[in-house]
C-alpha cells in the first residue's frame, strides 16, 4: 500500500491533523525555503508525531555538522538529501538516507543509480526553491528505471485531484506532498485530509 509523506509542516495544528488523517511521514524543512524550520520549532512540532510515523529532515547541501545536530536533536528518522551532495557525502554521514532528484528528462531519473540510499525521490524542477514548486512531471520516465517501486517516492504537483492517476502509473512506495495540500502557500487541514484519503482510497 503506499504510504503519505506531509511535507514542510510548521504548525501544530497542521502536524496534528496529519497524524489523525493517517499519515505515514512528516516532513520538516531545515533548507533554505519559504517552509523553513529551526531546529528548536522541529524539535516542539515532533512531539506531536508518534513513534509510528517517520519524521524525515529536508536538508539541501547540508554540512555533517548540521545534520548531526538535527537527527540527535529532533530527533529524525530520515535524511533527505535535496542538493548536490555527492554519493560518498551521503555515505559517509551513515543516517537512514533519502536522495531526491528533480526530474526533466530520462538523464535525470537515471542519475539514481548513483546513489546508495533507502529510497529515490523523485521531484519536478524547483523554482526558487528546491522542490516544493506545485508542478508535476513526466511520470512515464520512471518506466525506465530498474529501480524496485519499493523504493521510489514520488512527489512533484501531487494533489487530491491527480493522487489516484499518479499512485496508479507509478505504484510508488511513499507519495510526498506538499504545495499540493495548501491554501496560498498556508497548510490546508481539509486538504490534508483530502489527500490522504485519496491515496487511502486508491490503495485500498
Amino acid at each position: 500500500m503506499t504510504k503519505v509523506k506531509i511535507c514542510g509542516l510548521r504548525e501544530q495544528q497542521h502536524v496534528q491533523a496529519a497524524v489523525k488523517a493517517g499519515a505515514d511521514a512528516i516532513g520538516f524543512v531545515f533548507a533554505q525555503s519559504k517552509r523553513q524550520l529551526s531546529i528548536e520549532q522541529a524539535q516542539q512540532l515532533a512531539k506531536h508525531v508518534p513513534e509510528d510515523i517517520l519524521k524525515i529532515g529536508i536538508f539541501v547541501n547540508p554540512t555533517a555538522d548540521e545534520l548531526r545536530t538535527a537527527v540527535e536533536n529532533v530527533p529524525l528518522d530520515y535524511v533527505q538529501y535535496h542538493g548536490e551532495e555527492s554519493p560518498d557525502f551521503i555515505r559517509q554521514q551513515g543516517y537512514p538516507a533519502i536522495k531526491a532528484l528533480s526530474v526533466r528528462c530520462a538523464e535525470d531519473v537515471h542519475a539514481a543509480a548513483n546513489y546508495d540510499v533507502d529510497y529515490y525521490l523523485f521531484d519536478a524542477p524547483g523554482t526558487d526553491f528546491k522542490g516544493g514548486s506545485g508542478h508535476t512531471f513526466d511520470w512515464t520516465l520512471l518506466e525506465m528505471i530498474g529501480i524496485p517501486r519499493e523504493k521510489i517516492i514520488l512527489a512533484g504537483g501531487l494533489k487530491a485531484e491527480n493522487i489516484e492517476e499518479a499512485v496508479s502509473l507509478v505504484s510508488p512506495y511513499m507519495v510526498d506532498v506538499s504545495s499540493g495540500v495548501e491554501t496560498e502557500g498556508i497548510k490546508d487541514i481539509v486538504k490534508i485530509n483530502a489527500f490522504i484519503q485519496a491515496v487511502k482510497k486508491g490503495r485500498s
